[in-house]
């Protein structure tokens, strides 16, 4: 049975309708009613979210082919407290080129209306305005065209089909030099700039205005003059990059690559798909392969790395991984992580990561910035992660002081300044703040800017990548100013409440019409079930072939934590009269907040959680 006849069969649900509140990329307010006769699919976000960003590049697949029959609508629904705010709505549909109608939910009312637990999540409704479909996760679109279609033939014989007419209506570019703007570096005698907005990295004078040269064609693409918002840059040193080639390496983010560029002529002469060399390597964390969405957000050189040989390394943030690339001999390791997103220490490779997104090297240690978490750390040669602020998921803020009491709210960029401190792009406290390693102390030196995602210290002051302005602006280091706020924050993202003791966890799958488990070379799902904090998870966790497992939880009433699922299935066309057919690998890592409480006490999914894994 397909996954739509399924949906079908369990009985229709009416969509919850959209409250009042603020339309982008649309000329009026829309409502289910007035989309009647459409397909609708909505897309619970948050940009902050590297995952919900994957899923927005992957929709940009079914706008055109659909764009008679399917309507797509952005939910945002923030996180952090920057991300409520129209304005940085706005300017994020912008900075993603986002090419769908959104709505801003800042208070998450559709998220309970639709039950939703995880960023991102899609939901799909059909022309009658019943859901037939909820799932979360990326790499959903082959399933969703193959539902999406099935509708349309179902909805076109039945007369209930209503073609044309899209409301979508793009904003009005923005102009300038730069356009979001995410990371900057010394390049000689001038800075090189990843301009992400327009896909291209440039050269300026150290004025910090002054545009020399640029790279790339300035159109989002993943040719070999083409990148696609690349977010971070690192010049290599001059005896390493005549032996390799090439003077630069490009986090090329949206594309998922690494690119080699010599600046003599501007070529890009290397290109690293490093998910590919992971597999090739036969690498693998706790969840299994590194998936393909690997979104690095910055590079830096480490001369320490690797036994003092060096190496270039990536934050992948799409993949919560610090990875090693060696230019020399195109090796790839994994420094940190195991792609299980949260705030966990010791040992590197056993260590969680959350949106790893700006790197910043200072001898033996490796600084580095936890976006999701809105944490400082660091990684030392010899693989031990540290956290210098930062307590978890859903805790961010703004507070000064000593280290282990301050807040950050999703940092994107680091660096180390010249007398050992440690600045950070403090970005959705629009702020610039500095840790003093001799002192443990946090203090601010800068509000009042707009989304700052790097620095950079030039001839004594602090260039400052101030994106959302579209700028990079310089300030006096000594320009300190007082604490602007004592704010200890945490995301109001529902908590599941669950019983203590032994909990039975599902994920639902089944295949999209026309295709079926590929089970050719073994099984052809897997599940790992991981807990924070660990003894929470008394047993059950780990990796299993079963989509269905029995965990037990354990701890005080009132404990809360995050349960940790990555499930993946493998499915191929199941038609017989074709000789070679093509195969999908449906994947999804939900980080679900719970809190124990007893079993008569359990008001939600009591001892059975149920998740879905679209195919």
């Amino acid at each position: 049975m397909t996954s739509l006849d399924s949906a079908l069969n369990r009985g229709r649900v009416r969509a919850p309708q959209f409250p009042s509140g603020t339309w982008f990329n649309t000329d009026q307010p829309l409502s289910l009613a007035g989309l009647r006769g459409k397909i609708v699919l909505l897309d619970f976000w948050t940009f902050c979210c590297g995952n919900c960003l994957h899923v927005i590049d992957e929709l940009r697949q079914l706008e055109q082919p659909f764009a008679d029959e399917l309507v797509i609508i952005g939910v945002h629904s923030p996180k952090f407290d920057h991300e409520a705010a129209d304005s940085a709505v706005a300017a994020a549909i912008e900075r993603y080129e986002v090419a769908h109608p959104v709505f801003n939910d800042p208070d998450l009312y559709l998220w309970r209306q639709y039950a939703i637990r995880a960023w991102p999540s899609l939901v799909l409704i059909d022309p009658e305005g019943y859901v037939v479909a909820q799932a979360a996760g990326e790499g959903q679109v082959s399933g969703l065209r193959a539902m999406i279609s099935q509708l349309i033939q179902r909805h076109e014989a039945a007369g209930t089909l209503a073609r044309g007419a899209n409301p979508y209506r793009p904003p009005v570019p923005v102009g300038g030099a730069l356009r979001f703007p995410a990371k900057a570096v010394s390049s000689g005698d001038s800075l090189l700039v990843a301009d992400a907005g327009h896909h291209q990295i440039v050269e300026m004078s150290t004025d910090a205005e002054t545009v020399l040269r640029r790279f790339g064609s300035g159109r989002r693409g993943s040719g070999p003059a083409e990148f696609a918002e690349p977010n971070g840059v690192a010049v290599l040193p001059p005896a390493l990059a005549a032996q390799v080639g090439f003077d630069v390496v490009v986090a090329d983010t949206a594309n998922h690559l690494l690119r080699g560029l010599r600046l003599g002529d501007g070529a890009v002469v290397t290109t690293v798909d490093l998910a590919a060399e992971l597999a090739a390597a036969g690498l693998e964390t706790v969840t299994g392969p590194v998936p393909a969405v690997l979104s690095p957000w910055d590079v830096a050189y480490w001369p320490a790395a690797d036994s003092g040989r060096g190496m270039v390394v990536v934050a992948a943030a799409g993949v919560q991984l610090l990875l090693g690339w060696q230019p020399v001999t195109g090796s790839v390791t994994i420094l940190a992580g195991t792609t299980v997103e949260g705030l966990k220490d010791g040992v590197a490779t056993d260590g969680w990561l959350a949106q790893p997104s700006g790197l910043a090297v200072a001898g033996d240690r490796l600084w580095f910035v936890d976006s999701e978490t809105s944490a400082l750390r660091y990684l030392t040669v010899d693989g031990q992660l540290h956290t210098v602020i930062g307590e978890g998921l859903f805790d961010f803020g703004h507070r000064d002081g000593p280290a282990g009491q301050a807040r950050l709210q999703h940092p994107l960029g680091v660096t180390v300044l010249s007398d050992g401190t440690i600045a950070v792009a403090d970005t959705y406290n629009d702020a610039v703040r500095r840790y003093d390693p001799a002192t443990g102390l946090v203090g601010t030196v800068a509000t009042g800017l707009a989304e700052p995602s790097g620095l950079l210290e030039v001839d004594g002051r602090l260039l400052v990548v101030e994106s959302a302005a579209h700028q990079l602006r310089q300030l006096a280091l000594d320009d300190a100013v007082p604490v602007a706020a004592d704010r200890a924050m945490s995301s109001s993202r529902p908590v599941t409440e669950v019983a203590i003791g032994a909990l039975e966890l599902r994920v639902l799958f089944a295949p999209a019409p026309g295709r079926a488990l590929d089970e050719r070379y073994g099984p052809a799902t897997r599940l790992s079930v991981t807990g924070s904090p660990d003894a929470m998870l008394s047993s059950g966790g780990g990796d299993s072939h079963q989509l269905v497992r029995t965990v037990e939880l354990s701890g005080p009433v009132g404990t809360e934590g995050v349960l940790h699922v990555s499930a993946q299935a493998a499915s191929c066309d199941a038609d017989p009269n074709v000789e070679h057919s093509a195969c999908y690998l449906a994947r999804q890592d939900w980080g679900i907040p719970i809190r124990l409480v007893a079993a008569d006490e359990s008001t939600e999914t009591g001892r059975t959680l149920s998740l879905t894994l679209l195919g």
